[in-house]
């Protein structure tokens, strides 16, 4: 047999068919082979014309000098074992190993973000499907009849919504007058007691506020929405900063220990503090010395109040800008200072702007299109009906007709507050905690679902509601009082909507509780998959279904 060496170059004309050559490989790995003297499969040697040849390298190695040192042998033998390894073959090698799918449970792959621009693309579709059967029908794009209700008296939804936001800041003078008045008017005094009164009579205000001015039901629920937000922002702020005139007055009273109050620094609680840190305090202090004690009650007190940041002490932060600072700041928990990001990224807030309008034109679309045509059609069905049987056959087809629009729904509301008006806010701000939700889509029970789908909602409840009554109930008791005030506001909510009070939305937000107590017992806690599967289903259930009975029934 020739060698490969002794072949002459391919003429085209010649009639004999030869394999197509291969493309030129790794300059390294080739030099390497044609070095170390590899065979051709048919045994013959590789020369430096059966090389293919890159171009780039000649097909040789300089061989190390006799005199090399270690180190370059080594990294010659490391070389000459890499190409040892390589093999001439005519497919490609594929490595196999035991993985798992992406969709897997085992698997740690968490990027799904496709499936996020999948969602829009088919919004989008949803979209232009729309307006070419509404051309077709029509003669026009888009129905008017949402937008209507959107566009009415909207400048008097927004002077009667900046006169609300203001009126929260009476709540400024009404601290200091506490902190700075009279043992008798100080805030564990009589200052907790006037701030409530203030408090309820603010909220029963506004609540009625566009009741008052006959408003229509989507500036009824937007207003109703906003209110309980600056409810909750005027109650953290009225009463952290109550706790801490509390702690300046403890702390101030020390500098004559003999007729101060010698008990633990109390520890405003907060979403992620243990609620059993007072009892470990006192317990701790119940073994050191009366000097020692004091110096220890002296530092708790201070560092009470300090910033977690170290950077603003109680009272610096009352002022109208801190408080201005606080109401545009993406949270319900008012803290003496907050971590911030470097400037504004204004182009970020461009794009989330962008994104408020055009899940509001989403959400509009989905409403006038797949939501009131179905309730109004189920509405004059059951104005002609009499049987039960056919009332409840209406229901259920209305409920059946609404569960995809729902869902739609229900994404883009979470995604128009969660992710782009507390984000653009949060860019306005600097606010650099912009963890407002979690991974509820994998919650596998109600309770998993409340602390994940609105994590702002749930620091405040932890902290101004379960945390404030945890002293004086028992861990049960607690959390039945933190359902029932949020059971409350979302029976509020929907009362707006329809102008009913059904009680159908406090009842299905109470009925959470004996589910998650059944959904934790040793039979269904292990099996995530099917308490997922359940709280998809009964999430979508439950929308269509409350709507239906809302506006139906």
């Amino acid at each position: 047999m020739a060698s490969s060496s002794s072949r002459q170059p391919h003429d085209p004309t010649d009639g004999i068919v030869r394999p197509r050559p291969i493309k030129p490989g790794n300059p390294v790995v080739l030099r390497a082979q044609g070095e170390n003297g590899s065979h051709r499969a048919n045994g013959g040697p590789l020369s430096r014309i059966d090389m293919p040849n890159s171009g780039l390298s000649s097909g040789r190695s300089t061989p190390l000098p006799p005199d090399a040192p270690p180190s370059a042998v080594s990294l010659s033998s490391a070389r000459k074992q890499i190409r040892a390894q390589q093999k001439h073959r005519l497919f490609p090698t594929i490595d196999y190993a035991a993985r798992v799918s992406h969709f897997d449970p085992k698997s740690d792959y968490r990027d799904f973000r496709g499936f996020f621009v999948l969602f829009w693309i088919g919004l989008a579709i949803m979209v232009i499907t729309t307006m070419l059967r509404n051309i077709k029908d029509t003669g026009f794009p888009f129905r008017v009849g949402v937008w209507a209700l959107l566009t009415e008296r909207v400048w008097q939804l927004a002077l009667s919504d900046g006169a609300m936001i203001v009126s929260t800041s009476l709540s400024l003078p009404l601290h200091k007058l506490f902190r700075n008045s009279k043992r008798w008017l100080w805030w564990e005094k009589a200052g907790m007691p006037i701030q409530s009164v203030y408090q309820a009579a603010w909220f029963t205000l506004w609540v009625n506020w566009p009741f008052m001015f006959g408003w229509t039901w989507t500036a009824q629920v937007f207003f109703t929405l906003h209110s309980i937000v600056m409810l909750m922002k005027m109650h953290s702020y009225a009463f952290y900063n109550g706790h801490l005139s509390t702690t300046e007055h403890r702390l101030s009273a020390l500098d004559n220990p003999k007729n101060a109050s010698t008990e633990a620094a109390v520890r405003y609680p907060s979403s992620s503090s243990d609620l059993n840190e007072l009892n470990t305090l006192k317990e701790k202090r119940a073994h050191q010395d009366e000097e020692d004690a004091i110096a220890e009650l002296r530092e708790d007190l201070a560092i009470e109040l300090t910033s977690p940041l170290g950077s603003v002490t109680y009272p610096q932060n009352l002022t109208l800008y801190n408080y201005a600072d606080y109401i545009l700041c993406p949270t319900l928990c008012y803290e003496l200072e907050y971590p911030r990001t470097e400037r504004t990224q204004y182009l970020e807030l461009f794009w989330k702007t962008l994104a408020v309008f055009g899940c509001i034109f989403l959400l509009t679309i989905t409403s006038e299109e797949f939501i009131v045509p179905v309730l109004h059609d189920a509405s004059l069905r059951l104005n002609d009906i009499t049987s039960t049987s056919e009332t409840l056959l209406v229901l259920l087809e209305s409920i059946s007709l609404l569960l995809f629009p729902f869902m739609v729904t229900f994404l883009l509301v979470f995604l128009v507050i969660f992710e782009y008006v507390l984000g653009a806010f949060a860019e306005i701000t600097c606010f650099a905690d912009r963890r407002f939700y979690s991974d509820w889509w994998n919650s596998c029970d109600w309770l998993e679902f409340s602390r994940e789908w609105n994590i702002p909602v749930h620091h405040f409840l932890r902290r101004h509601v379960y945390g404030a009554s945890r002293p004086y109930m028992s861990r049960n008791m607690s959390t039945l009082v933190t359902f029932l005030i949020s059971a409350f506001g979302h029976e509020l909510v929907m009362s707006c909507i329809t102008k009913k009070l059904r009680g159908y939305g406090f009842l299905a937000q109470m009925l959470q509780l004996p589910i998650v107590a059944l959904q934790r017992t040793k039979v269904v806690r292990g099996k995530r998959l099917f308490n997922n599967i359940s709280f998809w289903i009964s999430i979508i259930l439950g929308l269509s279904m409350m709507c239906a009975l809302y506006v139906l029934v």
